[in-house]
């Protein structure tokens, strides 16, 4: 029995003599988090997409201003894009495979690190709210070709000819030569990313895309895959792609600049490494685009590019601006 007491008391006081030094290393932990998950006194909210698509972010802020989630601004945004037939790199009149098909691909990701998205998608007018239905009605991320469409009509989507004769006469001017080398910017740039932080301080986004110009059927890009064409977490920033996709899908871009910015980069810092490891990947050839974008929690921007001529549209309380951005290349 004595014995036992012994132990037992030896026990506590190794316990406390532990506790003490761990406690104080906690503490210490505590002290080097990394500043960029500051939150700031007044939070502002903010939109920001790829491109100069001013339409999109006029509705994204509109949903911002009057008090609406992030979730709801990203959504709402790109969808204007994607009804627009003039635009012919997003939903309706985008530009088809080489065998006349549009096919979709979209993603969504909330504040919590939920993400829903649709690959290949024929016949549905808006994959971005296919894709948030994935991510809240289904155990899954991803839903793919026909799969995808039909999940979408028993979500209650309509069936839609995604095909414009204006896209479908360039597609046959394009077969009599059938050379496929896509275009560097903005003529094919293929892709409207969309971040926003609301008046909570949260952040989401969104992206979404037609694909390239007459590439082989089923070929996805980066767009709809959460780290590469889009990536979110609340607690840093979110960053969103542009241009060839299979570049940025073997970085995993997007993903790589929230991490950027988690180990205290700016976004722009971020942006401009997120580029060059795509660049000492292709040190022979860099006759394409890539264009990045990144939000961190303070409402900080940044963007950075290969070739010039990407830019990026942002409304704040600030006004509603268009930034042109730097480039790796210089013109």
């Amino acid at each position: 029995m004595k014995r036992r007491k012994f132990l037992k008391n030896s026990s506590t006081i190794t316990a406390g003599l532990v506790s003490a030094p761990l406690l104080a290393s906690c503490q210490d932990i505590k002290k080097v988090e990394p500043k960029v998950n500051d939150t700031p006194t007044e939070i502002k909210p903010i939109a920001i997409c790829t491109w100069n698509f001013e339409n999109a972010t006029a509705k994204a802020w509109e949903v911002l201003k009057a008090g609406g989630s992030a979730l709801d601004a990203v959504e709402q945004g790109v969808m204007v894009e994607e009804a627009d037939e003039n635009n012919q790199t997003v939903g309706i009149g985008g530009r088809p495979d080489r065998n006349g098909n549009v096919t979709l691909d979209s993603c969504i990701m909330d504040k919590d690190g939920n993400c829903g998205a649709v690959l290949c998608m024929q016949n549905i007018a808006h994959p971005v709210s296919v894709a948030r239905k994935v991510m809240e009605d289904t155990p899954h991320v991803m839903l793919a070709g026909k799969g995808a469409e039909q999940f979408a009509y028993e979500k209650g989507f309509e069936k839609v000819n995604l095909l414009t004769e204006k896209s479908k006469q360039e597609w046959l001017e394009w077969k009599k030569t059938s050379q496929y080398k896509p275009i560097i910017n903005i003529e094919n740039h293929d892709t409207i990313g969309m971040l926003a932080i609301d008046r909570n301080g949260d952040i989401s986004g969104a992206c979404t895309t037609s694909g390239m110009a007459y590439k082989y059927a089923g070929r996805v890009g980066d767009s709809p895959i959460i780290g590469a064409g889009l990536f979110v977490d609340n607690e840093i920033g979110g960053a969103t792609a542009t241009g060839v996709g299979e570049e940025v899908v073997r970085t995993v871009g997007s993903f790589l600049i929230v991490e950027l910015m988690r180990q205290g980069k700016s976004p722009q810092e971020a942006c401009e490494e997120g580029v060059k490891r795509i660049i000492a990947k292709n040190k022979d050839n860099t006759d394409f685009q890539i264009g990045f974008i990144a939000i961190n929690k303070k409402g900080e921007t940044g963007s950075f590019c290969i070739q010039p001529g990407f830019t990026y549209r942002q409304y704040s309380e600030a006004g509603h601006i268009n930034h042109p951005s730097d480039s790796f290349i210089k013109s």
